[in-house]
C-alpha cells in the first residue's frame, strides 16, 4: 500500500504562499438577458454578486466538440445554490452527442499522439498562462455555480492552473527504459505510449481542479478527452474550453459534453462503454463508481477513480491544542465541509478531550462566517443542495436522538434552504451515522477514546481510505500512528494536505490510481516492450 505523508515540519504549502496576498472584491450587479435567443455565450440572469463584467467568451452554454461550440435538441438550467436563482441555460447532452465527442476525441488522437512533448509542453503552458489572466473571471463562475466562498474559489482557480502547469513539465519527462537481458548480445526496449480517449468525469465541489488534475496529465501524455462535468457546475468545464482554444490545443483534444441530472445515467454509460475510448477517470461517490467499473470490465478499459472518503481526524495527548484546532477547521470546513478529504469523524484522547472541545467550539464561533459566497468575510456558503442539507441535519438529528451533544450549530441557517449552521457534535459515539457514513456538510462529531490502539481500530473500522490526521508531539506515535492508517493520505500535524507535487488517492473503497504528482501522467500511458 502507498501512503503519501504530510509532515507540517516539511516547509510551507505553495498554496498557502500563493494565496497569502488575494484581496477580494466582490462586485454588485448581473447580466440581462437579451431579448430572443443568441448562439454562443451564455447569457446568464441578474445575480447580485460578481458576474457582471465577465468576459463574455468564457460565459459559455453550448456543447465543446471537435474544437466547435454546438447546441444541444434541449437545454437544463444551472442554479446558483445561494439564491436558487437560475444562472443560465445549458445545453442537455444525450447519448448521440456523447457518441459524437467520443469521436472527435478519438480522431484528433490519430495525429496528437504524434505530436512531439515539447510542443505538448508548450501547448499546456499557454493554457496555463491563460488561466491565470482570467482568474478572477473563472473565480466569479465558481462562487456563482457552487456557492464556494470567492477567496477559495480564487485558490480553487490557482490550484487547478498549477496541474497544467505541473504537467506541462511532466510531457518532456516521459522516459522509457533499456533492459539488459539474460543474452550478452541483446536488449530490450521500454516505451510510454498514450492509451487513446479518455472519458473524465468530474464532480461539483472542484468544478475546475478536478478536470485539470485528470486533463493536464492525459494531454501531457499524448491522450484526448471528453469531460462530463457535473450538472450543478457546467460553466467551469466550458470556460476552460474556451481557454484550451485560445491556447491552441488542436481540435478534438479536449471536448466537454454537459448534460442534465436526467441524462447523466446513459451520457456517462455512452461514453464508458464506446469501445474508441481506452481510459476512464472518474471523482466522485463509490456507489458511482462501481458502476462505472462494471461499464470498464466489459471492455478491460483502463481506470483510475477517486472515491469517497471518511476521513479520521485524531488528536493525541501529547498534541499541541491551538494547532489541532487550527488544523481541524482548516481540514472539516474548507468548501463548507464539501471535499472528499475532509474529516469527517474527530478522535480526542480523553485527557485533552475538553479542552480540544472547549477551543474548537470557540474557533468556529470567531472564524466560521456564514454567507452569500460573494460577501467579503464569508468562509461557509450554502451547501450544493438542499439533498445535502437534508443529510446533514439527518445525521444531526440522529446523534442527538442516541444520545451527542450540540455544542454549537445544529439547525438550518436563516439564510436559506442551502445553508447549514457550523455544528460541533460532542459525547459521539460509533453506532451513529456520522461516524460511518461521509457527511460532506458542516458536521464536526467527536469521538472521545483512551488508546492509541483504540483510536488506530476505529480510523480503521471503515471500507474507505482516502485521507487521514492527526496530532501529536511524539516522534514515535508518530511513526507507528501514520504507517498504521489504512488510508492513502495522512496528514501529520497538517491538516491540508493537497499539493500538485504530491500523489493523491486512497485505498479500499475509496478508489485505483493516484492523480497528480509525477504519478499521474503513468495513469494515461502504457508500456510497451
Amino acid at each position: 500500500m502507498a501512503t503519501c505523508f504530510w509532515l507540517r515540519s516539511c516547509g510551507a504549502r505553495r498554496l498557502g504562499s500563493t494565496f497569502r496576498g488575494c484581496r477580494l472584491h466582490p462586485r454588485a450587479g448581473g447580466l440581462v438577458p437579451a431579448p430572443g435567443p443568441a448562439p454562443g455565450p451564455a447569457q446568464l440572469r441578474g445575480y447580485a454578486g460578481g458576474l457582471a463584467g465577465l468576459s463574455a467568451a468564457l460565459l459559455r452554454t453550448d456543447s465543446f466538440v471537435g474544437g466547435r461550440w454546438l447546441p444541444a435538441a434541449a437545454t437544463f438550467p444551472v442554479q446558483d445554490p445561494a439564491s436558487g436563482a437560475a444562472l443560465g441555460m445549458v445545453a442537455d447532452c444525450g447519448v448521440s452527442e456523447a457518441r459524437a465527442a467520443v469521436r472527435a476525441a478519438y480522431e484528433a488522437f490519430c495525429s496528437w499522439r504524434e505530436v512531439s512533448a515539447k510542443e505538448r509542453s508548450s501547448l499546456l503552458r499557454k493554457w496555463y498562462n491563460l488561466m491565470i489572466q482570467n482568474k478572477d473571471d473563472l473565480a466569479r463562475i465558481i462562487t456563482a455555480e457552487s456557492g464556494k466562498p470567492l477567496k477559495e474559489a480564487h485558490g480553487e482557480i490557482f490550484y487547478s492552473a498549477f496541474f497544467l502547469e505541473w504537467f506541462s513539465e511532466e510531457a518532456r519527462r516521459v522516459y522509457g527504459d533499456i533492459i539488459y537481458t539474460p543474452a550478452k548480445d541483446k536488449r530490450a526496449l521500454v516505451l510510454k505510449q498514450p492509451v487513446g480517449v479518455a472519458a473524465v468525469i468530474t464532480p461539483w465541489n472542484f468544478p475546475s481542479a478536478m478536470i485539470t488534475r485528470k486533463v493536464g496529465a492525459a494531454v501531457a501524455a499524448g491522450c484526448t478527452v471528453v469531460v462530463k462535468p457535473a450538472e450543478d457546475t457546467p460553466f467551469s468545464a466550458l470556460a476552460l474550453a474556451e481557454l484550451a482554444s485560445q491556447a491552441g490545443i488542436p481540435p478534438g483534444v479536449y471536448n466537454v459534453i454537459p448534460c442534465s441530472r436526467k441524462n447523466a445515467k446513459e451520457v456517462g454509460e455512452a461514453i464508458c462503454t464506446d469501445p474508441l475510448v481506452s481510459k476512464i477517470s472518474f471523482t466522485g461517490s463509490t456507489t458511482t463508481g462501481k458502476i462505472l467499473l462494471h461499464h470498464a470490465a466489459n471492455s478491460v478499459k483502463r481506470v483510475s477513480m477517486e472515491l469517497g472518503g471518511l476521513a479520521p481526524f485524531i488528536v493525541f495527548d501529547s498534541a499541541n491544542v491551538d494547532q489541532a484546532v487550527a488544523g481541524a477547521l482548516a481540514s472539516k470546513f474548507r468548501n463548507t465541509g464539501q471535499t472528499c478529504v475532509c474529516s469527517n469523524r474527530f478522535l480526542v484522547q480523553r485527557g485533552i478531550h475538553d479542552a480540544f472541545v472547549k477551543a474548537f467550539a470557540e474557533a468556529m464561533e470567531k472564524n466560521l462566517h456564514v454567507g452569500n459566497g460573494f460577501e467579503e468575510g464569508t468562509t461557509q456558503g450554502p451547501l450544493i443542495n438542499e439533498k445535502a442539507v437534508e443529510k446533514v441535519e439527518k445525521h444531526v438529528n440522529d446523534a442527538v436522538s442516541k444520545g451527542a451533544t450540540i455544542v454549537t450549530g445544529g439547525k438550518r441557517h436563516h439564510l436559506g434552504k442551502n445553508f447549514f449552521e457550523p455544528t460541533l457534535l460532542s459525547n459521539v459515539t460509533q453506532d451513529m451515522l456520522c461516524t460511518h457514513e461521509e457527511t460532506f456538510g458542516p458536521l464536526a462529531p467527536v469521538i472521545k477514546f483512551d488508546t492509541e490502539e483504540e483510536a488506530i481500530a476505529i480510523a480503521n473500522a471503515t471500507d474507505v481510505g482516502l485521507a487521514g490526521y492527526f496530532y501529536s508531539q511524539d516522534p514515535a506515535q508518530i511513526w507507528r500512528v501514520a504507517e498504521q492508517l489504512e488510508v492513502g493520505m495522512v496528514g501529520i500535524n497538517e491538516g491540508l494536505i493537497s499539493s500538485v507535487e504530491c500523489p493523491f488517492g486512497g485505498v479500499k473503497q475509496s478508489g485505483l490510481g493516484r492523480e497528480g504528482s509525477k504519478y499521474g501522467i503513468d495513469e494515461y500511458l502504457e508500456l510497451k516492450k
